[in-house]
């Protein structure tokens, strides 16, 4: 037993280590897409001509904008998906502490109000993170980077 967890550590530390050394290459790849993807979004705002404060703007700084948006887009992402990971960690513990009290009901009970949580976390995480953007006229699913 001791020696499938050591394999499976070193295979960790391994998969670890080869994803850190293949990030810049994926980083400039998503970076490309979101070029192209806020050179797609702007010729669609010049087009349609619906909101006349993105019209006003030069390319130039309708460009920064959006590329600035779809960075603070990500970066707010990663912060939600890091906090609702700790947030599964923490429900999953919780449940298995309410679990050796009240047995697998209080286990399923806690776990239930814990995914309960997280969803609502979710969802107000989700919606404020793409009402700077509403505010200003920009669709903010135009600018994600899956």
């Amino acid at each position: 037993m001791v020696i499938v967890l050591e394999i499976l550590l070193v295979v960790g530390v391994v998969g670890l280590a080869v994803s850190y050394l293949f990030r810049g290459r994926r980083e400039a790849q998503r970076q490309a897409l979101t070029e192209s993807r806020v050179e797609a979004y702007m010729q669609t705002i010049r087009r349609e001509g619906s909101n006349a404060e993105l019209l006003a703007m030069s390319d130039a700084e309708l460009k920064e904008l959006l590329l600035s948006s779809a960075r603070n887009l990500r970066v707010q992402s990663e912060r939600k998906w890091y906090l609702l990971v700790g947030g599964g960690v923490v429900a999953f513990l919780a449940a298995i502490m309410v679990g050796t009290e009240e047995g697998t009901r209080g286990f399923g009970v806690a776990m239930l109000v814990g995914a309960a949580v997280l969803y609502g976390l979710n969802e107000y995480f989700g919606r404020r993170m793409k009402e700077p953007l509403q505010k200003r006229g920009i669709d903010a699913e135009r600018l994600r980077v899956e």
